[in-house]
C-alpha cells in the first residue's frame, strides 16, 4: 500500500484498545424476516479461524523462539468476496478495499505484526511470534485486529488460552500437570527439525487426499487412544483417558478426516526408540510413531514425503530401537478459535467483534412456556435470539447467558396447532444493527400426540422474570425473597422438544 503499511492502535507499542477512544453506538438496523431468510438460503457467512498451538515455549535474554507451529489465521465463506465486490461497486478504490490484519500476544511492549491476507491462500501464519522472559504472565491470548484498507474497523479476534511453559519436561510426566498432558479425543499437531534447524521444519499435513512433510502449513490431527487388541479398519472403538508411551493411536486430520493406520507411540532419548517407557505423553516432547503390526517400520519424512523407516536393533540394549531424524517428531497439542458473522441488512459502522459464542442449550418448562437457556461468551443486551427466521423474545442475564421463549410452532407452520413432524431450525443470535452470528446449534421440535392444554402464556412468565432480574444482579441465580405467585409456580417439564449440534466448519 503506497506510503507505508496501515497500523493500527498498539500496532507501535501502544495499547491494542484504548479506553478513551469513542466509539460509535451501535445503530439500530433491525434484521427483519425477509432478510434473515434470504441467509438462511445463500448462507455467505464472513467466517474466521484462528489455528494455534496450546503451549508456548518462553524465550530468554536475548533469543526469539518463535512459536511453533507457527499461528495460522483461515478466512472461510463467500461474505469476504461479496463485502469486497460491493466495496468496488460503490467506488471504493482497490486499496480501500483489502483487507488488513495484524496479529499480536496482547501484550503492549512488542509491536504487533502485519499479516498478508491477500497472499492468494485461504490462509497465512505468524511466523515471528515470541513470548520473552520478561513477561511474566503464566497465560496469554493471541489478537488478531483486522480492518479495511480505507480504515474501516473490522474488530479484534482472540484466540483460545495458551500456557506458557519455560521448556520442555525432561521429568518422568505425572498426570497431576494434566494441562501438559496430551488427552485421547484432543488435536495435536507433529513436525520434525532436522539437526535442530529452525529452516528445516517440516510439518505433518494433508493435501490432495495425501499425507505429506509441508514447511509452510501444519495440520491439527485428533489423536486417538485405541485398544491394543483392536484391528486395522476404517471404523474403530476409541477409549477416554490420557496418551501415554506403549498406547496404541490413531491419528485423524481434523479437516479431511483421513488417518494414518494403526501406531504405537514411542518416547524418544537421542534416536533411539524407548520400547518399555509408559509415562504420559507431554507437550513438546520427541516421540516416534511405530507402525503396529510392521517389522520395526516408523512413520518418518524424506523431505516432502512421509515415507516408512526401518529402525534397527539396539546392539546393546534389547530394549532401544535406532531410527533416524526423519523419524523423530515432536508433538504438541492445538486449538482453534472460530468466529462466523455475517452482515444481514448490509455494512455496519461499528465492529462485529467481540463475537458471542453458543456453548451450550438448556431447556425450561414446556407446553406455551418452553424457554430456552443460551450459555457461552461475549452475550451483550444488543443480541436477540432467532430460530431459524422467526425472532424470539429474549431476555439478557450476564455475558455468559441468554433466555428466551421457544416460539410456537405455527410461527413456522402457519396451519399447526402443534408439532405434527418433526422440524429442525437453525439457532442464530441477531445484534440490534442486522449482524447475524450463527451458532452452528439446532434446535428440534419433535411431534406431538395432538393439540396441548393452555398454559400461562410465555411472555408473562418473561415479563415477570425480567422484572425480578432488574431487582437483582444479573450474575445472582438465587430467586428474589418476594417472588410473585407467578414465578413460585414450577415450570411443567417438557420432553418432546429437542435440539443437537454439528460443527460450525465442513
Amino acid at each position: 500500500m503506497g506510503g507505508g503499511p496501515l497500523v493500527p492502535s498498539g500496532a507501535a507499542g501502544g495499547p491494542l484498545s484504548n479506553p478513551n477512544v469513542y466509539r460509535p453506538p451501535i445503530e439500530d438496523k433491525r434484521l427483519t424476516r425477509e432478510a434473515m431468510e434470504r441467509y438462511l438460503r445463500e448462507r455467505n457467512d464472513m467466517v474466521i479461524v484462528i489455528l494455534h498451538a496450546k503451549v508456548a515455549q518462553k524465550s530468554y535474554g536475548n533469543e526469539k523462539r518463535f512459536f511453533c507451529p507457527p499461528p495460522c489465521i483461515y478466512l472461510f465463506g463467500n461474505g469476504w468476496r461479496r463485502r469486497q465486490e460491493e466495496m468496488l461497486r460503490k467506488g471504493e478504490s482497490e486499496q480501500g478495499a483489502q483487507l488488513c490484519a495484524f496479529i499480536g500476544i496482547g501484550n503492549s511492549d512488542q509491536d504487533m505484526q502485519q499479516l498478508d491476507l491477500n497472499n492468494g491462500k485461504q490462509y497465512c501464519a505468524a511466523k515471528t511470534l515470541y513470548i520473552s522472559d520478561s513477561d511474566k504472565r503464566k497465560h496469554f491470548m493471541l489478537s488478531v485486529k483486522m480492518f479495511y484498507g480505507n480504515g474501516h474497523d473490522i474488530g479484534v479476534f482472540n484466540s483460545k488460552r495458551i500456557k506458557v511453559i519455560s521448556k520442555p519436561s525432561k521429568k518422568k510426566q505425572s498426570l497431576k500437570n494434566a494441562d501438559l498432558c496430551i488427552a485421547s479425543g484432543t488435536n495435536v499437531a507433529l513436525f520434525n527439525r532436522l539437526r535442530s534447524q529452525t529452516v528445516s521444519t517440516r510439518y505433518l499435513h494433508v493435501e490432495s487426499g495425501h499425507f505429506h512433510a509441508s514447511s509452510t502449513q501444519w495440520g491439527a490431527f485428533t489423536i486417538h487412544l485405541l485398544d491394543d487388541n483392536e484391528s486395522e479398519s476404517e471404523e474403530f472403538q476409541v477409549r477416554d483417558g490420557y496418551v501415554h508411551y506403549g498406547s496404541t493411536v490413531k491419528l485423524v486430520c481434523s479437516v479431511t478426516g483421513m488417518a494414518l493406520p494403526r501406531l504405537i507411540i514411542r518416547k524418544v532419548d537421542k534416536q533411539m526408540a524407548l520400547l518399555e517407557a509408559d509415562d504420559p505423553v507431554s507437550q513438546l516432547h520427541k516421540c516416534a510413531f511405530y507402525m503396529k503390526d510392521t517389522e520395526r517400520m516408523y512413520l518418518c519424512l524424506s523431505q516432502e514425503k512421509i515415507i516408512q523407516f526401518q529402525a534397527s536393533p539396539c546392539p546393546k540394549e534389547a530394549n532401544k530401537e535406532m531410527i533416524n531424524d526423519g523419524a523423530c517428531w515432536t508433538i504438541i497439542s492445538t486449538d482453534k478459535a472460530e468466529y462466523q458473522f455475517y452482515e444481514g441488512m448490509g455494512p455496519v459502522s461499528s465492529p462485529v467483534t467481540p463475537v458471542p459464542i453458543v456453548n451450550s442449550l438448556n431447556l425450561n418448562g414446556g407446553g406455551d412456556v418452553a424457554m430456552l437457556e443460551l450459555s457461552g461468551d461475549n452475550f451483550t443486551p444488543h443480541l436477540q435470539v432467532w430460530f431459524g427466521d422467526v425472532e424470539a423474545e429474549t431476555m439478557y442475564r450476564c455475558t455468559e447467558t441468554l433466555l428466551c421463549v421457544v416460539p410456537e410452532i405455527s410461527q413456522f407452520r402457519g396451519e399447526w396447532l402443534w408439532v405434527r413432524q418433526p422440524t429442525q431450525v437453525p439457532i442464530s443470535l441477531v445484534r440490534n444493527d442486522g449482524i447475524i452470528y450463527a451458532t452452528g446449534l439446532t434446535f428440534t421440535y419433535t411431534p406431538e400426540p395432538g393439540p396441548r392444554p393452555h398454559c400461562t402464556p410465555a411472555e408473562s412468565v418473561m415479563r415477570t422474570r425480567q422484572n425480578n432480574n432488574n431487582n437483582s444482579s444479573a450474575n445472582n441465580n438465587n430467586n428474589n425473597s418476594t417472588n410473585s405467585p407467578q414465578q413460585q409456580q414450577s415450570l411443567p417439564s417438557i420432553s418432546d422438544v429437542a435440539w443437537n449440534s454439528h460443527s460450525g466448519l465442513s
